[in-house]
This record gives structure tokens, sequence and C-alpha cells, in this order.
């Protein structure tokens, strides 16, 4: 199955590309014409679905879009499906100055669509990771918050300190994919 992305964040094709690769599914670049969708909505599945509409009808080949937002207790679910429009891990950490490591849970969660030009409904499937968000950021690899980010499920160390295959091996997106790969 080919699918074109419907982003254009190169962090986000590189990750969805290794994620797919030894799938069966080939995934296409978002082409330069189409213009970037505008995420006003109020879910991650509203983002996800409209992203992935939008580049369908664009390209009249199916689309796969992501929405993903991080859910941080202390911050009363913030920024959630603001994430990308929040300002960045240092603005992050400087909101959540003063509280405790026992006080920054966090929840990482993806929301993948995939839209059809043939009509077909479309198909939706989440992912998610669990953990806590540091004081400092620590690594240099990923993209977005990956640098503030550790999983419950890991060894301790911060999205950004873990190669692509162990980051995809546990985080929201590579679980999302996992998902999807298995209604296809």
């Amino acid at each position: 199955m080919d699918l074109v992305l419907a982003t254009n964040n190169p962090g986000k094709v590189s990750e969805l590309r290794d994620l797919l690769a030894h799938s069966g599914v080939t995934v296409m670049a978002r082409p330069e014409h189409i213009p970037h969708t505008v995420e006003d909505a109020d879910t991650l599945t509203g983002n996800a679905a409209k992203k992935a509409r939008e580049v369908c009808a664009a390209v009249n080949k199916p689309a796969l879009a992501d929405d993903t937002g991080l859910f941080v207790d202390a911050l009363d679910g913030a920024p959630g499906v603001q994430t990308a429009r929040f300002g960045g891990w240092e603005k992050l950490l400087t909101a959540m100055d003063g509280i405790p490591v026992s006080g920054r849970l966090a929840q990482f969660r993806t929301v993948v669509v995939v839209a059809y030009p043939d009509g077909r409904p479309e198909l939706e499937v989440e992912g998610t990771t669990n953990g806590v968000i540091l004081t400092q950021p620590r690594g240099d690899r990923g993209f977005g918050y990956d640098p503030v980010f550790v999983p419950n499920d890991g060894d301790g160390r911060s999205f950004a300190e873990m190669t692509t295959a162990e980051k995809n091996s546990i985080s929201h997106r590579g679980r999302a994919l996992q998902n999807l790969l298995k209604r296809l």
C-alpha cells in the first residue's frame, strides 16, 4: 500500500519512514504544493482527520496523518492538543518550575488517521506512552519534547537519549503505527 504523508515536519517524516520501513507500506512525502493544514480542531483525532482528508483530496491517494499531544498532569492536561503550538520544551520547563519530580507525570498520545479517496471509512488508531517530565533537558536526538520526556517503560533515559530504534519500540507514535499495521 502507498500512503502520502500529511506532515511536512522533517522529524515526523523520518520517524514515520523508519517505523513503516519493513511493513510493506510505502510512504511518500507530502507534496510541497499542498498548503499547510490549519490545525484548529479541539481534539487530536479532529486535527489528524482534517490533515489526512486535505492531503487525500489534493493528491487523490490514501493519506496518513497524525497528531500528537503531550498531556501533563500538573498542568491540567496542557499543552494537550496545543502541544505543537505551545512553545516547545523550554516553555514547558518554565511552566513546571518548582514542581517536584513526583508531580511531573505526563502522557504522550498520538492519533493516526488514514483517509481514502475511494470513500472507504477512515482508519483511526491511537498509541500512548506514559512518563515524566524532567527538570532539565537530556540528549540530542529526536525532536520536539524528546529531551524532557522519560517514558515509564524505558530504562530512565529521555527519548532524546535513545536511538531511533529504541524510541520507536516504545513511543506513542510507534505504538499507534503498530496498531495501524494490524488493521491495514
